[in-house]
C-alpha cells in the first residue's frame, strides 16, 4: 500500500498553481527525501497531507493517505507521525517536557485537570524521550530548553505514538550548526532502528545516508525521481536551485556549497 499518493493534483494558492498535476507515489515503508528550493510546493505538500489545502475536485485527481481520501488526521497517528517546521508554540513554554509528551495524546499543549494520563500512556512518553535522547529534560519546562532540545520534545511527541513512519518538514529550521549535526544524528538512528523517513525539506545535509530515493520538485510540479547517486550531483542540483552547486562528503552526508 502507499503511504503517500498523489494523482493529478492541483492546489491553489493565492489564486495560483502551488501544486500542478502531481502524479507522486510513496510506499509504505520506504524511506525518501522530497527536496527542492523555497516556493516549489513543499510546504503545500505538506498541507495538502494535513487537509489544510485541498486539489481541486476532477475526475482522476486524489490525494490519499494509506489508500484513503478520507480520515481524522489523529486517527493516522500510529502510521505516520508529521513533525512540521515550526518549534512548539510558546503557551509550551512553562510546560514540563515530560507532561508536553504525554498531552500529545490528548491533542493538547500540556495537561487540562479533566485529562487523565493512563499509566501505557506515561510509559510511553517516557520512551520517546528516550529515544531522542530526552530523558534528563523530562523535568524541565519548554522555555528553559535550546531550540535544539526543543526540537528533540517535539519529536518525542510524536514518537510516543510509535509510528511507522516519521515525516519530517524542514526540521532543521530555527537549528545552530551543532543542533542540526545532533538532529541529523538522531534522525539516522531512528532510520536505523526501523522507522520509515520521509524528509522534505531544501537542505540537502537534512538526508540521512538511510535514505535512498530522492523527489525533486519546482514550480509545483516533479522535476525528477530517482535515486540519491543519480540525482544528488552538482549537475541535477544546479538545475533544480538555477544556481551553481558544489558538493561535499562526510560519513554518508552531502552539503551543498
Amino acid at each position: 500500500m502507499n503511504l503517500i499518493e498523489f494523482r493529478r493534483a492541483t492546489v491553489m494558492r493565492g489564486g495560483r498553481a502551488a501544486l500542478r498535476d502531481l502524479d507522486l507515489a510513496i510506499p509504505a515503508g520506504q524511506p525518501v527525501a522530497i527536496l527542492g528550493p523555497n516556493g516549489c510546493g513543499k510546504s503545500t505538500l505538506i498541507g495538502a497531507i494535513l487537509r489544510e489545502y485541498y486539489p481541486l475536485r476532477r475526475d482522476g485527481s486524489w490525494v490519499k493517505i494509506l489508500g484513503e481520501e478520507f480520515w481524522n488526521i489523529e486517527d493516522l497517528k500510529a502510521s505516520i507521525g508529521i513533525v512540521k517546521n515550526t518549534l512548539l508554540p510558546p503557551k509550551a513554554g512553562i510546560v514540563p517536557a515530560r507532561e508536553l509528551v504525554v498531552s500529545s495524546f490528548f491533542g493538547s499543549v500540556g495537561l487540562w485537570n479533566h485529562q487523565k494520563p493512563t499509566s501505557a500512556m506515561w510509559s510511553a512518553a517516557d520512551a520517546a524521550l528516550e529515544r531522542v535522547g530526552a530523558s534528563h529534560l523530562a523535568q524541565r519546562d519548554i522555555d528553559e530548553l535550546s531550540s535544539g532540545e526543543a526540537r528533540r520534545i517535539e519529536i518525542a511527541r510524536v514518537l510516543a505514538h510509535n509510528p511507522k513512519t516519521l515525516l519530517l518538514d524542514e526540521p532543521a529550521n530555527h537549528l545552530d550548526p551543532r543542533a542540526q549535526a545532533e538532529l541529523r544524528g538522531l534522525i539516522s538512528t531512528l532510520a536505523q532502528s526501523g522507522t520509515a523517513i520521509v524528509m522534505v525539506t531544501h537542505h540537502v545535509s537534512d538526508i540521512v545516508p538511510e535514505i535512498d530515493r530522492v523527489i525533486l520538485l519546482r514550480d509545483g510540479a516533479l522535476f525528477r525521481d530517482g535515486s540519491k547517486n543519480e540525482l544528488l550531483t552538482a549537475e541535477v542540483l544546479s538545475e533544480l536551485f538555477g544556481y551553481p552547486i558544489t558538493l561535499t562528503g562526510d560519513n554518508g552526508f552531502l552539503f551543498a556549497h
